[in-house]
């Protein structure tokens, strides 16, 4: 029996002030000017791609004391951007990360009520938890939740957004206006959620959204983030970047939906990736190694084996060898609000890693960084790249890619103009766009009340 054609979901990265920005590129612009964001929401949407997606920072990142330097623009409110784009694209949906941790459910539940009635069904929420007590200072709450607890909240952050969604349990505003009665179903909007993280009632003033709830995006790459993603999870991100470890996650992630009930469509998986485009695939890596020395410049280079040595560095060479001092296992001091210090786990096993790797590569520390750092690069001329998407996608692999250009705003294009046609002429992407919803693009069902009480 042939395997039917699968079709792939494309969805772009705001960049911001990240790892993969080539900021001081003479070709990059503001990061923060909404006419950057325009930009590239014109163009995914131009492209017909699924969503835009915006991270969301909730401090300044700082290492030895000083802001972190991809983060001296700032880090603009996720909900203020994706309102204003809402305006300013038709189809697009509109992706957002927001912290489990630190909010509460009432005012995030409503905003993306509100995000998904202005944007005609077109809103999706990345949950995500916070680990650390530096982000928690800028909080009532403060502090931070250690993991097994985190996910506990964020469980019940999620259960309890829905029951808010489901408060109202009609498809419409029930008005009258001849009687004058405008609301005739008085539970409309009352709701109760008890926990061990929440104690809340009231009445929730948001009727139910075009989509009946936002899609739910999820990141989290442990067991307890997987169990997570398939209890709960619409489409989750990944960092798989080879075809053995994505068909391995993606098995792993999609045998866990049959337990909860679920069926292997109703959750997407969706690594993130880069890419450089060349005329030719040799021109394309030539390209590649440019952006790669921009992207991980000397200074950059010291300042990431910086959050795994837990240690100043900044006497070191970033063209010499790696330090033969051993990382300080300590509680981490230098880098505050980096994700990365923990995404290596044991520093002392990681730096002798790192060293073995080194050795037998003659690799300076930049060389080494630039190695150890890279996420899946599609890298080759049009040709190739489409064909390399799509065999992913085709292996099960993934369901697709959120795309992370190195420019801001303008890295999109050559994409959207070169790439695209070629997926559309093989009938594994839309030409056009079939639905008005973001879960329509994505082949989800509408979150109906009734099938969520059952």
């Amino acid at each position: 029996m042939t395997k039917p054609v699968k079709q792939i979901h494309l969805a772009a990265h705001f960049p911001g002030v990240n790892n993969t920005t080539v900021w001081s590129d003479p070709a990059a612009g503001s990061q923060i000017e909404f006419e950057s964001f325009a930009h590239l929401a014109r163009t995914a949407e131009r492209a017909k791609f699924d969503f835009l997606f915006l991270a969301e920072g909730l401090r300044l990142r700082e290492q030895n004391g000083l802001i972190y330097d991809l983060d001296v623009v700032g880090r603009p409110d996720t909900f203020t951007v994706l309102a204003a784009l809402a305006a300013v694209t038709e189809r697009l949906g509109l992706a957002g990360t927001i912290n489990s941790t630190f909010n509460e459910p009432y005012e995030v539940a409503r905003q993306f009520a509100s995000l998904d009635h202005l944007s005609g069904g077109r809103a999706a929420w990345n949950v995500v938890t916070s680990w650390d007590a530096f982000t928690g200072e800028n909080f009532r709450r403060g502090g931070y939740l250690p993991q097994e607890l985190r996910y506990e909240r964020a469980e019940q952050f999620l259960r309890a957004a829905f029951t808010l969604f489901d408060s109202w349990h009609g498809d419409e505003i029930l008005a009258d206006k001849e009687s004058g009665v405008f609301l005739r179903d008085p539970q409309a909007g009352q709701f109760a959620v008890r926990s061990s993280q929440f104690d809340i009632a009231g009445h929730f003033n948001v009727p139910r959204s075009p989509q009946g709830r936002p899609v739910i995006f999820q990141a989290g790459d442990s067991d307890a983030g997987r169990e997570f993603a398939a209890r709960s999870a619409d489409a989750i991100f990944s960092r798989h970047g080879t075809l053995e470890a994505g068909r391995a996650f993606y098995a792993d992630v999609k045998g866990r939906l049959a337990k909860f009930g679920r069926r292997a469509d109703e959750l997407k998986i969706l690594p993130a990736a880069t890419f450089v485009l060349g005329d030719t695939d040799a021109e394309a890596q030539e390209k590649a190694h440019a952006v790669r020395l921009q992207q991980v410049s000397g200074p950059t280079a010291l300042r990431f084996l910086e959050q795994v040595w837990n240690r100043d560095l900044s006497d070191h060479d970033p063209d010499g060898p790696l330090p033969e001092i051993d990382p300080d296992p300590g509680e981490h001091t230098v880098a505050k609000g980096r994700a990365s210090v923990r995404m290596f786990g044991d520093p002392l096993a990681t730096a002798a890693k790192w060293r073995a790797l080194a050795d037998a590569k003659k690799l300076s520390i930049r060389q080494l960084v630039i190695e150890v750092s890279g996420r899946q690069n599609f890298i080759g001329s049009p040709a190739t790249i489409a064909a390399q998407i799509n065999e992913f996608v085709q292996t099960d692999a993934s369901d697709g890619f959120i795309l992370v250009p190195h420019l801001t705003p303008g890295g999109l294009d050559e994409f959207a103009d070169t790439v695209v046609p070629l997926l559309q002429e093989r009938g594994v992407f839309r030409a056009e766009y079939t639905g008005t919803t973001l879960r329509e693009h994505l082949g989800l069902e509408r979150a109906s009340w009734a099938k969520r009480r059952r």
